[in-house]
């Protein structure tokens, strides 16, 4: 078999790219093992504020112009919805976060999302002495659904092999690859947390942070917007929610821990007041950098092996930024921006 490229992984990071080899007409291959689950339980939540500090997430507007149009078109493409438009409500804790939103809610870059007023909507089950501060255009994408819809659109069409890659098997020639019986121009390696066993770019700066959920029935909570105070509960529909998420920087396992959903249990109850049930309790690690950006490039050595990586806790808004960036340096030779190229280290 002969293609343009062989991509290792299928998270956000691998379907984006893919995406990308299909609109350029680009032929490919995918690995996939299913030893990475980041992007399947990820809360996929695309907002462009900092909700601790009030402040501009890195790059987000320019992203969500990219990202927002590139759901809408695998929604087209599987007539399936993916993207849940919803407004954010952030619990104030004190005055004093009053305050700090208003002057927020004044820097232009905030100004499209953040209502400049207090909300002061009383939400059955939650606890808000100090009301909310409400965001829009803001949603959250349904990265499960997505994905293993791609995933078995790719396996159908005989584009998706699903098993281990193994490195020692890989051939490199100056102007080609080998994997066994597939031979390709490059290959990109969209591994997530397994890049830490990927001998050709184990040297990355990770900082993988582990990162549990819950999945909650509260039948009588009724709420329509993503909360977010201790802990964000996300609406899925029929009274259930997804809570999340912990931060775990020493346990790289992936299973769910009682330590984890002790932690999210003692956060949810400091402003719910109503019962609920616990139905699932999941777990990932999530592909970090210590300087939250991240990781595009070739091989310092091998130009044809390349890495699409890093896209920590929002991967949703930038994986079609980040998989375009890539696309365009290996095929056009346009440089990537610095903070998402790997030679900043």
């Amino acid at each position: 078999m002969k293609v343009d490229y062989i991509i290792v992984g299928l998270g956000l990071a691998g379907l984006a790219f893919t995406k990308e080899l299909e609109k350029n007409n680009k032929t490919f291959i995918v690995f996939e093992n299913d030893s990475q689950n980041s992007s399947m339980v990820a809360g996929g939540v695309y907002n462009p504020v900092i909700l601790k500090r009030f402040t501009p997430v890195w790059e987000a507007a320019n992203q969500l112009k990219i990202a927002l149009p590139f759901y809408t078109e695998l929604e087209k493409k599987f007539n399936k919805k993916y993207n849940h438009s919803l407004d954010i409500y952030r619990i104030f804790k004190s005055i004093e976060e009053q305050n700090n939103w208003f002057v927020a809610a004044d820097n232009q870059q905030l100004s499209n999302y953040m209502i400049p007023k207090i909300e002061h909507t009383k939400i059955e089950g939650i606890v808000s002495n100090f009301g909310f501060g409400k965001l829009i255009n803001t949603g959250w994408i349904d990265t499960k659904s997505l994905l293993n819809d791609y995933r078995n659109y790719l396996f159908n069409k005989k584009q998706l092999l699903k098993e281990d890659f193994n490195y020692s098997d890989l051939k490199i020639d100056k102007n080609s690859v080998n994997y066994k019986t597939i031979k390709s121009s490059k290959v990109v390696f969209c591994e997530g947390f397994g890049i830490k066993k990927n001998p050709f770019f184990n040297y990355v700066p990770m900082q993988e942070a582990k990162g549990e959920l819950l999945i909650i029935y509260a039948p009588n909570l009724n709420v329509e917007a993503l909360i977010k105070a201790a802990v964000f509960v996300l609406p899925l529909g029929n009274n259930y929610y997804k809570v999340g998420a912990t931060f775990n920087w020493k346990d790289k396992t992936l299973e769910p821990t009682e330590a984890g959903k002790n932690e999210l249990v003692e956060k949810l109850n400091t402003f719910i007041n109503t019962s609920y049930k616990i139905v699932e309790h999941l777990a990932g690690i999530r592909p970090t950098v210590n300087d939250r950006r991240p990781l595009l490039g070739k091989h310092p050595t091998h130009s044809n092996l390349a890495v699409l990586n890093g896209l920590g806790t929002r991967g949703v808004m930038i994986a079609p930024t980040a998989a375009k960036q890539l696309y365009n340096y290996l095929e056009n030779k346009i440089e990537i921006d610095k903070e998402y190229s790997i030679l900043r280290f």
